[in-house]
């Protein structure tokens, strides 16, 4: 417990698959979400619980950037290096184009969306998930960029990742 605000050691939650962390995730979000929900409606329970979720996936982003050094190209590479890893084979995935200046694949499964179709809450799961997408972006200090239209969590039928990198100054 370094930073305040970690209940639990990170070196514990990095030897967890992120699937698995996602579902012990869920398995507290999602009944509070529900609670609140019956008491403050489910427009206003939802509104509330998205916005501090939101929170702090963009501030446990920018904590690992911090820790990592200053927001680049590099940076943003060495995260998604360690959440592919994370990931395994949790995605099935087809890439379309790697070089130094686009990385673009298609998300053609997704163990995470089937989670949360299965719990009825797609919603939280875009959110817990496919939103931190571009939270980690923001790691890149504006070194990369990702256009994508679509995610299978929200009914797409593939995740169209579309990475460009901006060419050094």
């Amino acid at each position: 417990m370094d930073e305040p605000g970690n209940l639990v050691d990170p070196s514990t939650i990095s030897k967890l698959t992120l699937l698995e962390q996602v579902k012990l995730q869920a398995q507290v979000v999602v009944p509070l979400l529900r609670a609140f929900r019956k008491e403050l409606g489910t427009e206003r329970a939802n509104a509330i619980a998205y916005r501090a979720l939101d929170e702090w996936s963009r501030g446990l982003f920018h904590q690992l950037s911090q820790s990592m050094g200053k927001g680049s190209r590099e940076t943003w590479t060495a995260m998604m290096a360690s959440s592919g890893q994370r990931i395994g084979n949790d995605v099935d995935f087809q890439m379309l184009r790697q070089d130094s200046e686009v990385m673009e694949f298609n998300i053609t499964g997704c163990r995470y969306a089937d989670f949360f179709r299965a719990l009825g809450e797609p919603e939280l799961g875009a959110l817990m998930l496919c939103e931190a997408d571009f939270h980690m972006l923001e790691m890149s200090g504006g070194d990369v960029e990702l256009q994508r239209t679509q995610t299978i969590m929200q009914a797409g039928n593939h995740c169209d990742f579309r990475y460009k990198m901006k060419k050094p100054a």
